[in-house]
This record gives C-alpha cells, structure tokens and sequence, in this order.
C-alpha cells in the first residue's frame, strides 16, 4: 500500500504594513544550485536562503482595459504598450503632451520605480531572447529589430535616472532596465560614433510618487531600517568577497542585533538601497546613502573603489542558466573595451557573476567577473517562508531503510506520518554521519554552527535521531 504524504507550512516572519515603497517579489519559484535546478533545499541543505526559499509581496496586477495597467502593490499606473524607440529628448517632449485613460500626469519612471516590473521568472541566452523578465500578459515588450541588424536585446527600456558620473570615461549616461536580459545598466544618451541621439523605449508612469524614496533609520545597534519598505539591514558588511553560496551561508548564519532571522537579500530589495545621486567619480563613495558602512576595494585597474554586492536570485543566461546569479555594483561597473578599463555601465548597475569559478572579463563591454562579491544582509519586510513540501511515497523510505514490513492494509495515516518521521530523521542522520555512532558531531554537520545549536535541543554537542529535523524548517528567530 503506497501512501503519499504531502506536509506544507508557511511561516509568516513579519506581517509589517509597508507604507510607500513596498518591494515586488522577482517571482522566482524555482531553487538552484552552481549549476542545475534543484528541489527547494530546508535549512540543513546546501543552497538554502536563496530567493525561492522566501516571498515577498507577489506580483499582482489590473488591466484596467483602456491602455493601463495598475500594479496593485505598488500603487503604480503603467502604460502598457510603449510605441517606438524615442531618443531621451524625445520622451521629454512626448510626456508634456501626454494623455492617456483621461490622465495628464504622465511621467518617466526613476529607476526604482521601472526595476519595480522586473520578473526574474525570465531568461535569456546571450543575444537571444528566450522569457522576457516581464509578466507579457500584462505588458507588452518587444525585442530587437533583427532585421535592422539589432540584437533580440536590443530592446532596453531608459528611466528618468540620470548617472552622476560618466561612462565610457566621457559618456553621459541614463540608466535603464532591460526586460529582454534582465539587467540594470547605464546606456548613453548619444551614440560615441556618430553623435546623434541613441534611442530606447519608453513606459511611462503616474501615481505614488513616493516609490522609490528611501527612509533610513539609525537603530544604534549596528543595523538600519528604511521606513519606506519596512526592510532592516545590517549597517556593515561581510568586509570580504564570498562566492554565492558562501555569501547565503553567510546571511543565514549571522546574529546581529538579537536577531538571527537575516538572509541574502533579493535582486529587488537590494537594489532599494542604491543611492543614485552618490558614485565613486562624484561623492568618492559608494552608491549607497552613508549611514552604511561600506568596505573599499582596489579594483581591476588598481583604483580605490567599491565592491559588487551578491542577492539571492539566480540570473537565467548562457549555456548553463543556472549558474550565475545577480549582483548590484555600488561601485564602478567596471569593464575592458579596447584594453582599457573603465566605467561601462555605472554605480547602481544590476548585472550578474558566475556563482563559481574565476576571475575574467566578458561580453561586449568586457564585463569584470569577480566572483568573490560581498554581502549585506537583510531582515523584515512582508516576508513569507516558501512552502517545504514533501512528496515521496512512503514506500520509496520505507524501502530504502529496510521496513516494508511496517506498511500493512490497515497502517493508519497516523501511523505512517510516525513511520515517515522516522525514516526522514533516519535520513538526516545517515547524511552527516561519518563515523557511523548513529548520531551527528558538530564536526560532521556542515550546515553551521547557528543550525547545529538549533537541533542540538539538549546541548550535548550531538543531534541524535530524536532530535533531527523531520519535515518542514522552523522558524529559529
């Protein structure tokens, strides 16, 4: 008799109202590894804390059938087709004129406000579009004009966000969001070649002014919350590059403040604290308000600077998608181009790394890879556990421990939720145990020490099979 058990459990962290700048959740469903898509780990497993493990104020959004959408947590009213490429002139004219569902007041999004559609359920695979990272039953998004001799990604969509510095040592530069490769870079408002205007869509935006506008708050116990988001983070941070899957060890196992809930936070969250109006070129800081402590790097040209900051989300691109994961450069975003290094898309950019492997340089812009990125964690905000489901016949455990015997006709559905916590106790311990002593040293466990104390319920320096993890992860704040 084969019985199939699913055991879920959501676990509300915070149910904290957010006022005026709530953070969309990316969307990102699925758990991955350096390499490959993974079941969702529970917190003894490698990979746990990446963006699948939480969610965060889901996507939901109204079409309002008269050529607008409305993004139901934000507050934000979009249009939702963009019409051609305009230059950044262009726009500006475009917008005073404006009118569209009875409304005037029309404007270009920040990129806070635009990076706020960002949906990394997409992918992409260098040049060519596969998903865009939009919801497109909602939202149009076209891609490049092959024919034209563009690129599928050639379909960037530019903010009002002006770059304060320079790239490509003298271009002036707005940031804008690509939906086809899911990035954040800065692009210049004139072609270098020829000087005429370069142009890029558009999608215009009205209501809650307010997104977008951080509120720090000093806690004085070396975290600071934004008032905006109800997000709290840790005011330092890790002060040396880690590869991904160190930087989520790192978040979930830090204790700061009285507080041991923190995690890697996702590509949207952490770019919430970009300050756009700060750079290495213009503040001689990084792109972040300075009631953060951020460490200095040397970079790859041998000049003070400032570090790329892991997230949690994985980036879908390449010939392996699953092995590379976004990033936000709060110092220069640096490149190589004609053997010269320098600024190529600006402070506040959103790229992405392999989660392991080498320093090298790549892409057309000769985009740095570091790797080794640093970490600043985070805490709060509307902020769900995801579901832990269990669906393995009872059989298939039973099987492999030898106790078939035990699944008779009349076993009670009681009785096999007894038979399957046992079995999956039986299955952590035989996991860590080396020594085969039928229990887990704090040597054996390779998940960290904050983990280990948690199951360790008699401080015994073991966790023996009554004390292994048998289903869902609990909340250990």
């Amino acid at each position: 008799m084969a019985v199939n058990t699913a055991v879920k459990e959501s676990i509300v962290k915070t149910s904290q109202k957010i006022a005026s700048y709530p953070i969309v959740d990316t969307g990102q469903r699925k758990s991955y590894s350096n390499n490959a898509v993974i079941p969702l780990p529970d917190n003894a497993n490698d990979f746990y804390g990446q963006d699948a493990s939480y969610s965060t104020n889901p996507p939901s959004y109204t079409d309002n059938n008269n050529g607008t959408i409305t993004d139901n947590v934000t507050g934000l009213i979009w249009q939702k087709q963009m019409g051609d490429k305009l230059s950044y002139d262009e726009a500006l004219l475009k917008i005073n004129t404006l009118k569209l569902a009875g409304y005037g007041d029309w404007r270009i999004p920040t990129i806070k406000e635009l990076y706020s559609l960002i949906q990394f359920t997409g992918s992409v695979k260098g040049e060519k579009a596969l998903t865009p990272f939009i919801d497109t039953s909602f939202f149009n998004q076209p891609l490049g004009n092959t024919k034209a001799g563009e690129r599928e990604i050639d379909a960037q969509t530019w903010s009002s966000t002006e770059y304060v510095g320079k790239t490509m040592k003298s271009d002036d530069t707005v940031f804008g969001v690509n939906f086809v490769d899911g990035r954040i870079k800065g692009y210049p408002k004139f072609n270098p070649r020829t000087k005429t205007p370069n142009k890029m869509y558009f999608r215009f935006v009205r209501g809650n002014k307010a997104y977008g506008k951080n509120n720090f708050i000093d806690n004085k116990d070396g975290t600071t919350t934004d008032l905006a988001t109800g997000l709290t983070w840790q005011q330092t941070d890790s002060n040396k590059g880690l590869n991904w899957q160190q930087a989520l060890q790192y978040s979930e196992d830090l204790t700061l403040a009285g507080h041991s809930d923190w995690r890697l936070p996702d590509a949207k969250e952490l770019q919430s604290i970009v300050d756009y109006t700060r750079s290495p070129e213009t503040s001689n800081s990084a792109a972040i308000d300075p009631i953060f402590y951020t460490s200095s790097i040397k970079n790859e040209s041998g000049e003070k600077d400032y570090p790329y900051y892991w997230s949690s989300t994985t980036h879908l691109d390449g010939p392996v998608p699953e092995s590379a994961a976004v990033y936000v450069a709060f110092g220069k975003a640096l490149g190589e181009m004609r053997g010269i290094t320098m600024d190529v898309h600006g402070a506040g950019s959103q790229r992405s790394d392999p989660k392991t492997g080498a320093p090298m340089s790549r892409g057309p812009q000769g985009d740095f890879i570091r790797v080794e990125n640093y970490v600043r964690s985070v805490r709060d905000g509307n902020v769900v556990l995801a579901a832990q489901t269990y669906e393995q016949p009872l059989t298939e455990y039973i099987n492999e421990y030898g106790r078939a015997s035990n699944l008779t006709g009349s076993t009670t559905q009681k009785q096999n939720n007894k038979i399957k916590s046992s079995t999956q106790s039986n299955k952590f311990i035989n996991r860590f145990d080396k020594d085969g002593d039928a229990k887990v040293s704090a040597s054996e466990f390779k998940a960290g020490t904050k983990r280990f104390n948690h199951f360790d319920k008699n401080k015994d320096g073991y966790i023996t099979a009554d004390e292994a993890p048998t289903g869902p992860p609990k909340n250990t704040k």
